[in-house]
């Protein structure tokens, strides 16, 4: 695996993600942020945070299984969310586990969150962008 995840000594240590990641591998690969749409472009849990949180954690493993990797090749992610409050944050990991469940992966990679006003449609509720490294 090209990605080694690390909580160094003096930082945090949250259960949740990794204050970093070592990429060791020949290939980067920077995935558009993926939102709540299916493969023919249908939406996907509308109004419903979670289900769209593990729609765009399926479809990062999607694209890169389409190029030989997977979820475990993520060496950052940062997560959009349309008008962030603390009380979504249990969605948040619901969302995460369903799609971590569906992968068959550990979701806990170095994570960037932020709330945002607005995404490119009105029905999308968060959407994820994801660095990778292939060997």
């Amino acid at each position: 695996m090209a990605v080694k995840l690390v909580n160094p000594n003096g930082l945090p240590k949250p259960d949740v993600y990794r204050q970093l990641s070592i990429a060791t591998g020949s290939k980067m690969v920077f995935l558009a942020g993926q939102v709540a749409r299916d493969a023919e472009g249908r939406r996907v849990g509308e109004g419903d945070f979670a289900a769209q949180v593990e729609q765009c954690y399926l479809n990062i493993g999607t694209a890169l299984a389409e190029i030989g990797g997977s979820f475990d090749d993520v060496a950052k992610l940062t997560v959009y969310v349309v008008d962030w409050s603390p009380e979504k944050m249990p969605l948040l990991g619901e969302g995460v586990a369903r799609a971590a469940a569906k992968l068959g992966i550990d979701p806990v990679k170095p994570i960037t969150l932020l709330g945002v006003a607005a995404l490119g449609e009105p029905d999308l509720l968060v959407e994820v962008e994801a660095t990778a490294v292939l060997d």
